[in-house]
C-alpha cells in the first residue's frame, strides 16, 4: 500500500512539472521572457513621457496600440527596433507567445508560417543588438515593452514583449525599450496567432 501511494505521488508531481513547463512556453534556443502572474488593470492612455523618443504604432487584428521609446537609456536597442519597423519587418507577423495575465510576445518572422509553429520563438532578424542596455531607470511596469532573449541580453534582436503586470524582479535581466501609451486594452485582448497587420513610426512632435 505504501509503495502505491509513493508511485502515485511521483506521478502527480511529474504531471505538475510538465504542465508548468508547457505553460511558460520556454524552450532551448527560444527568445523568452518572464513567467505567469496575476493580471493588473491597464493604465489610462497617456501622453509621451519627457525625454521619450519616437512612438511605434502596431496595427493588429484586435485594434491598434502605441508605445513610446526610450533612446536615452537604450539607444542601440531602440535604433535596432525602429530600423526593423521602418523596413516593414513586423508587418504580417503573429503574436507567438501569450502568458496569461503577464505578457504578450511577438517579433519572430517564423510566425508568418503556421506550418512552423513548433519553431516560433526561435527566429529573429539575423542581427543581434550585441550589447546589454539593461537600465535601472526603466522598470517592468504595466505596459512596459522589453526585448526577449535566449539568456543573454546581448543576444536580443527583433522579439519583444509587453507587460500586463508590474514585475520588478526582471528589471536587471531584460532591456525595457518603451511603454504603451495608447491601446493597452488592445494588448490585453491579443492571443497567440493574432496577426500584426502593420507597424509604423511616429516621430515626436517638435
Amino acid at each position: 500500500m505504501t509503495r502505491w501511494i509513493a508511485v502515485l505521488a511521483i506521478a502527480v508531481m511529474a504531471t505538475g512539472l510538465s504542465a508548468g513547463a508547457q505553460g511558460q512556453g520556454q524552450g532551448r534556443g527560444r527568445a523568452t521572457a518572464p513567467g505567469q502572474q496575476k493580471s493588473t488593470p491597464a493604465p489610462a492612455e497617456a501622453k509621451p513621457s519627457p525625454g521619450a523618443g519616437p512612438v511605434v504604432v502596431f496595427e493588429t487584428v484586435k485594434g491598434n496600440f502605441e508605445f513610446e521609446t526610450y533612446p536615452n537609456e537604450a539607444p542601440k536597442s531602440v535604433e535596432h527596433i525602429l530600423t526593423l519597423v521602418r523596413r516593414n519587418f513586423y508587418n504580417g507577423l503573429r503574436v507567438h507567445r501569450v502568458v496569461r495575465g503577464q505578457l504578450v510576445q511577438f517579433g519572430d518572422p517564423l510566425s508568418r508560417d503556421m506550418s512552423k509553429r513548433d519553431y516560433w520563438g526561435t527566429g529573429g532578424s539575423g542581427k543581434a543588438i550585441g550589447l546589454s542596455e539593461v537600465n535601472a531607470k526603466r522598470k517592468h511596469l504595466v505596459g512596459s515593452v522589453a526585448l526577449a532573449h535566449n539568456g543573454d541580453p546581448r543576444s536580443a534582436d527583433s522579439q519583444m514583449y509587453v507587460m500586463l503586470i508590474p514585475q520588478p524582479k526582471y528589471d536587471k535581466d531584460y532591456t525595457v525599450i518603451g511603454r504603451v501609451i495608447a491601446g493597452m486594452d488592445v494588448v490585453q485582448k491579443l492571443q497567440e496567432t493574432d496577426v500584426i497587420r502593420r507597424a509604423s513610426v511616429k516621430e515626436p512632435k517638435k
